[in-house]
């Protein structure tokens, strides 16, 4: 080969620019955009060099001399299919990759298309060495559907993240083996709970229910305290889905369930998510129940684990269960409904449930306050959900408010979790724990910098307890900028993650945590289960061979380097547990990431029908390029650059996290509010622009 030549790997750049990695790990080559519009990304091929420029940072991050090049041949096409959107330009039909790291468009023939397929979806194959106008081909393979359709996102996103979305053959033939019901035979053995009127409460949009709980006050008997019976009883999955069976493999590699607006990739077959564990009403299940005993101060005197029989006897929704608890109106109506003279016409559904919520509601104000003792973090962040209309488009952004049934239900599990994981660590069996490490001084140092900005006191020393957080938060929660600050401290936490070496957890304040109460929809609540039954057995449970995590852009390469760290000091068998609790914690983080990429897609979607509209807001962060805010009442966030703060020039505090303008001193910190222009949308980056109100159509939206 001449020595002005080299051969290597295409890496793009979304700015449009990519660099050649060099087969003989020379210095990385660059290629102009222009070259790029020949190439995609993860080509081969041979390039000739061109010239030197002044030194720069490549592909890798090392400092060299910029190698320009030019691109000679392409030696072998990068495989895989590409997701883009279809348009046509100048009659020439082309496709716009939605990995904008291939920096060009692939032109496709035009045969049978038309203009219904314009901005729709497709998936391309791309042509070996084939070019059209200098652009690489590629043939359509499949039409996914318009590009603003929730839909077609939601399927993008799925095959971008490598998301399951069907089951093996394997898998669905095993769950169709299953029976629809429970048999007797399934009954031996098992506490029969159904005499006690366990409910489940859960979101209106629910269609799994892995929980349901029942309360009752206990009465004090010489020296055992008074305080509830709470019982937390959990689908027993595992029954129907032993270890290492076709749908276990399945509910392995997926490890979670994926919720996006309108559609869920489950953990397990529907038949068994939505059918035979699922905990529907009036119809026997199996379960794993934990039954305690709470005190009056919400301390946990006790507990036990048995496998059970129940018939949930109501399905509630948090908002039903809220106005139960709270409506006057309802309980009156309920107290008439009991009255021998006098039957109400308009009597509300599950009025008979009043007292047993009551019960519930009771041993709740009790756990909150055995949380406050212990020092657990409580933030006030706001969540919201999305509405679309009948052809998938985004109708409506609403936040999710949480009343007092989301409370205790949430109360309800922590202490069952807690209980799962004593179990686990008093019977020293090897299991997954949920830890949450403290944060770490580099995220401690971003925390107090902004808090000093907003002129918060915050004592957070190098090794700061749980509840040093929790005082800034109530100090905080009359605040205007509330929501920013308690997101500010959320994100100054480390991720939770699931390993087999206990390390308690963080923001719970628990010397112990583990996951319990989900097993349809976690895998490793799955693990937890098997563990308490061999347990309760006085067996052990037999982890068996699982696969390896992987470094792929599925899967965690810090997660995997962890794992490798781990393994060599390990026993097989605690081997195996890390590998589980690195592939569930990596499984975890790819839903979370594809669940917020829908969602800003989302977001952004709806703002395209307000581009001109004013906004009021809050400035959630402040950076170098300018101002983040949060928009009301749609809790969207929105990128105001710092060119649009014009008139003078701007420059960036870093130690107050603030931009001051040079000549009038003005200044814009974190926790202001300021009046906004929605100026430009970009779906396909997630990207929203900011401007000052210039020719706004009306008053400030709200």
């Amino acid at each position: 080969m001449a020595d002005n030549t080299a051969d290597g790997v295409v890496h793009g750049h979304r700015s449009g620019h990519g660099f050649v990695v060099r087969d003989d790990g020379g210095a990385d080559i660059y290629l102009s955009p222009l070259e790029m519009r020949a190439v995609l990304h993860l080509d081969r091929v041979r390039v000739s060099i061109v010239q030197e420029q002044n030194a720069h940072r490549g592909h890798r991050g090392q400092r060299n001399h910029r190698i320009q090049g030019r691109v000679l041949q392409l030696l072998e096409r990068a495989s895989g299919n590409i997701l883009g959107r279809l348009v046509c330009e100048e009659k020439q039909w082309r496709v716009l990759p939605q990995n904008g790291r291939h920096g060009t468009t692939i032109a496709v023939d035009g045969k049978g298309l038309n203009a219904s397929h314009i901005n729709q979806i497709v998936v391309v194959e791309p042509i070996p060495a084939a070019q059209i106008g200098g652009l690489p081909c590629g043939a359509i393979r499949e039409f996914l559907g318009p590009a603003d359709s929730a839909a077609t996102v939601i399927e993008v996103t799925a095959r971008k993240y490598a998301l399951p979305r069907s089951f093996s053959a394997p898998c669905l033939a095993m769950a169709r083996s299953l029976p629809n019901h429970v048999r007797a035979i399934d009954r031996r053995g098992r506490v029969d709970l159904t005499g006690l009127p366990l409910v489940t409460i859960d979101g209106e949009d629910a269609r799994d229910f892995d929980d349901a709980v029942y309360c009752a006050p206990i009465a004090q008997q010489g020296d055992i305290p008074g305080g509830w019976r709470l019982i937390v009883a959990i689908a027993d999955v595992g029954h129907y889905v032993p270890c290492g069976s076709d749908i276990d493999l399945d509910a392995y590699e997926r490890a979670t369930s994926v919720y996006f607006p309108g559609r869920v990739l489950p953990m397990l077959p529907e038949s068994l998510s939505q059918g035979l564990c699922s905990l529907n009403p009036d119809v026997l299940r199996l379960c794993l129940a934990c039954d305690m005993h709470i005190g009056p101060e919400g301390d946990i005197v006790s507990y036990r684990f048995d496998p059970g029989v129940l018939r949930s006897h109501a399905r509630l929704t948090y908002d039903e269960a809220n106005a139960l608890l709270h409506d006057p109106s309802i309980a009156s109506a309920n107290a008439s409904a009991h009255a021998p003279t006098h039957t109400p016409a308009h009597t509300p559904a599950h009025t008979d449930r009043i007292q047993d919520l009551r019960h519930l509601h009771d041993v709740y104000q009790a756990l909150l306050r055995a949380r406050q003792q212990r020092g657990a973090m409580d933030l006030d962040t706001v969540e919201t959900y999305v509405l679309c209309d009948a052809e998938g488009r985004v109708e409506r952004i609403v936040p999710r408010q949480r009343n007092d049934a989301h409370r205790m239900i949430e109360e309800a599990m922590l202490a069952a979790n807690v209980c799962s994981a004593d179990l686990l660590r008093r019977n020293g069996h090897h299991a997954l724990y949920r830890v949450h490490a403290a944060p770490t001084e580099e995220k401690l140092e971003t925390l107090r910098l902004y808090l000093g900005a907003l002129g918060v006191e915050a004592s957070l020393g190098p090794q700061p307890k749980p509840a040093d957080f929790q005082r800034i938060a109530l100090a905080t929660r009359d605040r205007p900028d509330v929501l920013q600050i308690h997101t500010m401290l959320l994100r100054s936490m480390q991720q939770a993650m699931y390993t087999p070496s206990n390390a308690g957890h963080f923001g719970l304040a628990y010397e112990a945590y583990a996951h319990f109460t989900s097993p349809i929809r976690r895998y490793p609540d799955l693990l937890v289960h098997r563990v308490i039954r061999a347990i309760l057995q006085r067996k052990r449970y037999p982890l068996r061979p699982l696969p390896m995590p992987d470094a792929s852009p599925t899967g965690s390469p810090a997660l995997s380097a962890l794992f490798a760290l781990l393994r060599k000091k390990s026993s097989k068998e605690l081997e195996r547990w890390q590998a589980a609790g690195v592939h569930c914690s990596a499984r975890e983080r790819r839903a979370d990431e594809a669940a917020r990429e829908v969602d800003s897609w989302m977001k952004c979607s709806y703002l395209q029908r307000h581009v001109g509209d004013v906004f009021h807001g809050t400035i959630s962060a402040v950076t170098a390029f300018g101002l983040f805010v949060t928009l009301e009442p749609l809790y969207i966030d929105g990128l105001l650059h710092i060119s649009a703060l014009s008139g003078e020039y701007y420059a960036f505090d870093e130690e107050r996290r603030e931009l001051r303008g040079t000549r009038s001193g003005k200044r814009y910190t974190a926790g202001q509010r300021v009046t906004v222009q929605v100026a430009r949308i970009d779906p396909d980056e997630r990207r929203i622009d900011l401007g000052w109100p210039t020719t706004a159509r009306g008053t400030p939206a709200m």
